[in-house]
């Protein structure tokens, strides 16, 4: 019944703009700095009807240019930008279209902390192809790191282990800055524990990506945008966290501008313990007899130290165009300790063997990223050039000694090393005064090496050698070309994107080759409809695919654990998804309103199946990932916005999706190591029909003394697959903050999963197996944080952009 009332909330939200009315009237201009004559983005313009009262507001793009819409009437207008003299413009009497031509704003340092922000904006923007997240007013994510910054974006989850979902959907892009880039590193999740929360700005969710965007990532892309100072001078800030389990930070977002450059750095060193823990038990069948059961008990000790820093230089060549260098390096030491207690038994539950297994492992990931950016801004209509050169560097260092019952049986090491470089060109022609054709060229070329060995006390291998080493080739060659356009009310973007891939991986200690060529082509369709100030609609579609990461096809065996292991599979597939999105915005009064249908159709879909093989030391369950068969999947999603009073904003997001993927019959092969024989089965994984859901409750309340209070609570339902299902997650995060020293300073009290119940909890049952595993990648996390701004507001606001259609900026 509830999901009927969610449904019908939707389905009036879309029906609310019926009661609107009013003559739109475009007001248009350009805004300047007084000395330098550059473009100033993100200046605000405001808008206050003299009759109503009512506020309207728009922010200047790239190239200092606006558009604005409001129904006729009389309006006081106003110019700000945070470091600026306010400018009023008096007041305009708005019947037809107008233009404001040039305004420039000059520099007021001495007041620099005193800027009245006049619009408040919801946290949420919304454009013709993604939303957009602002960081800073989220104050949950202070001391913590990008992982904990993306758990608070609206449809975004991320799970016990790190992993990453939108809407449900692992399978993410993840790009810093619009790019692939060495912040992400090797292991994904894992770096992004690493990239302080304070260093970054906001964040893109594109659910509908255009054509200018990677067609990786078949649920979409989040694009994570790193903070650049826009203040002429030295500014920035620094922040001090500690916290229990043992946390020490320190990061620093620092930058000095002047008119001819920009120099920008964020800099980041942390200590952290990271325990957690595990469970399963495993009931292993024979026949559909219980052949025997095993439990498996496992403590999670982690130390890391991370220093991490970025530098970069902006030089202004002339008024129109930059060059833009950055350098990025990061060090990441950790120390793991898994102490891994194993009991396994007969049927009748008596006691055949227990065993303590426990691996150290050190680890050393170094990470090296050189950027140079060229944009041209070749003419005040819109017309731009923008050339990217990237080269980066990734090398992981892994070492483990594993004992057994306090003897040490096995060394291992694993040494993985990474080159990849990133040629990208991307051309915009505006066409006339509301159209642009926008053209590009991107080359994305990956070589890795992984060296993975298994020896025994001795530093012999194994008679059964678990060893292996690969040669993984991943080359990307992208064209693209959009075009898009706004007619009265309506606006589209189409695009076409080709993309050939050519990738190779060669098993070393086995000879064995996998060579994969394939050209794809992508479509991308983008519409908007803006029914008037408060209320829109976009449609969206687009041919996206996933391949498969090199840590899926290596077909090497983790160790951590004898009896429960994961493998990759060379004989991957890529998967390809077309997905639809129908979106609606509404704002009622102090309510903001997003609302989604969205349909997804998936094949070769990637999933991982679990399997049980006999071995010498018995049992052992298998997980690996297949090419499965098709998926359907679709659902709805909510996003509201409600702020009652000054004192009080609740926010909250509601996603509920359904899915269908047929039923898959499935071949493999595996050497028994007891009798040297291969043994070969075949599975059938049955049709699977399930549904889930999760909701994020925010609410920031302000306290007596100017204490801010916000509670942070998320739910994600159960699911079921093909071999078994997933309990619900219930999350609680609680923050207390406190500005100090004229609000050039602010203390947070973070306490981060409250009921220390952030665990992932789910079945398998299969025709060999029946287990339960509980895993908690890390326990309940406490921190105090301490920021200093110097030269800076607290936050800089800016008004929401209602009816923004534009894909990325370029103002049509």
């Amino acid at each position: 019944m509830k999901k009927f009332t969610l449904l019908i909330i939707l389905l009036i939200s879309f029906t609310t703009f019926a009661q609107r009315s009013g003559s739109k009237i475009t007001l248009s201009g350009k805004v300047i700095e007084t000395n330098s004559k550059q473009p100033l983005e993100y200046a605000t313009l405001v808008l206050t009807n003299t009759s109503t009262q009512q506020v309207v507001g728009g922010v200047t793009d790239a190239n200092g240019n606006f558009s604005i819409d409001a129904t006729s009437g009389t309006y006081a207008v106003k110019v700000e930008f945070i470091g600026f003299k306010s400018k009023s413009l008096g007041n305009h009497t708005l019947t037809e279209n107008k233009n404001l031509g040039v305004i420039s704003l000059s520099e007021d340092t001495e007041t620099l902390d005193e800027v009245e922000i006049i619009a408040e904006k919801s946290t949420v923007e919304i454009r013709l192809d993604k939303k957009i997240y602002n960081v800073g007013k989220d104050m949950t994510v202070k001391g913590g790191n990008a992982s904990d910054v993306l758990d608070n974006v609206p449809s975004v989850n991320v799970d016990a282990e790190g992993a990453v979902s939108l809407r449900g959907n692992e399978n993410v892009r993840i790009l810093i800055d619009g790019k692939p880039s060495a912040l992400v590193g090797l292991s994904g999740t894992d770096a992004l524990r690493n990239l302080p929360a304070d260093a970054i700005e906001k964040v893109e969710v594109i659910t509908s990506p255009s054509a200018r965007y990677d067609a990786e990532g078949t649920a979409g892309i989040l694009n994570i945008i790193l903070r650049k100072g826009k203040i002429t001078g030295f500014n920035g800030s620094v922040n001090f966290s500690v916290g229990n389990p043992d946390l020490y930070q320190v990061s620093s977002n620092l930058n000095y501008r002047t008119k001819k450059f920009n120099i920008f750095s964020n800099l980041g060193y942390s200590y952290r313990k990271g325990p957690g823990n595990s469970y399963s038990d495993f009931t292993y069948l024979s026949d559909g007899i219980i052949d025997s059961l095993s439990t498996e008990k496992r403590v999670f000790d982690r130390k890391n130290k991370n220093f991490n820093g970025s530098f970069g230089l902006e030089y202004y060549l002339n008024d129109k165009s930059s060059i833009t260098g950055t350098v990025f390096y990061r060090n990441n030491d950790g120390e793991d300790i898994a102490t891994n207690n194993t009991r396994t038994f007969a049927p009748d539950k008596s006691l055949i063997r227990s065993f303590e297994r426990i691996e150290f492992e050190t680890e050393d990931n170094i990470d090296t990223q050189y950027s140079l950016n060229y944009t041209n801004n070749i003419d005040d209509k819109g017309q731009k050039l923008i050339i990217d050169l990237q080269y980066s560097e990734n090398e992981e260092d892994e070492y483990a000694n594993i004992t057994n019952n306090s003897v040490l049986t096995e060394r291992n090491s694993q040494i993985t090393k990474s080159r990849n470089r990133l040629f990208q060109i991307d051309y915009v022609l505006p066409l006339g005064e509301k159209s642009q054709l926008e053209l590009g060229h991107k080359a994305d070329l990956q070589n890795l090496t992984s060296d993975f060995q298994v020896r025994d006390a001795n530093g012999q291998p194994f008679e059964f050698d678990p060893s292996n080493a690969i040669d993984f080739k991943q080359y990307i060659y992208a064209y693209y070309a959009q075009y898009g356009s706004k007619i009265d009310k309506f606006s589209y973007l189409l695009g076409l994107r080709a993309e050939h891939t050519d990738i190779d991986l060669r098993v070393l200690n086995t000879g064995e080759l996998s060579d994969k060529n394939y050209t794809e082509w992508f479509p991308t369709v983008n519409l908007g409809y803006e029914f008037n100030e408060t209320d829109n609609l976009t449609l969206g579609y687009a041919r996206r695919l996933q391949r498969p990461r090199h840590w899926f096809l290596n077909p090497f065996e983790t160790r951590s654990s004898s009896t429960n292991v994961f493998k990759g599979n060379p004989d991957l597939n890529p998967a390809y998804t077309s997905s639809f999105d129908l979106g609606y915005t509404t704002r009622v009064s102090k309510i903001t309103l997003n609302s989604s249908l969205y349909y997804q159709f998936s094949t070769d879909l990637i999933r991982p199946v679990s399997r049980v093989e006999t071995r010498d030391n018995g049992n052992v369950f298998v997980r690996q990932f297949l090419n499965l068969n098709d998926e359907n999947r679709y659902g709805f999603e909510l996003t509201t916005n409600y702020n009652p009073v000054k004192w009080a904003r609740l926010s909250a997001t509601f996603n509920y999706f359904k899915f269908n993927t047929d039923a898959f019959d499935y071949t493999y092969s595996y050497i028994n190591s007891d009798t040297g024989n291969t043994v070969t089965e075949t599975k059938t994984l049955p049709e699977v029909n399930s549904s889930s859901w999760f909701a994020r409750f925010n609410s920031r309340i302000t306290l007596p003394a100017k204490i801010d209070w916000q509670t942070r609570i998320m739910y994600r339902g159960p699911q079921d697959d093909a071999q078994g299902s997933r309990e619900g997650i219930f999350v609680t995060n609680l923050a207390f903050s406190k500005d100090i020293f004229k609000e050039k300073a602010s203390v947070v009290l973070n306490v981060s999963d409250l009921f220390n119940e952030r665990k992932r909890k789910g079945y398998t049952n299969t025709d060999d197996v029946r287990s339960y595993q509980e895993f908690q990648w890390r326990e309940r996390q406490i921190t105090l944080s301490f920021t200093y701004r110097f030269n800076q507001k607290k936050k800089r606001e800016r008004p929401e952009r209602n009816g923004d259609f534009d894909g990325g900026g370029e103002g049509f």
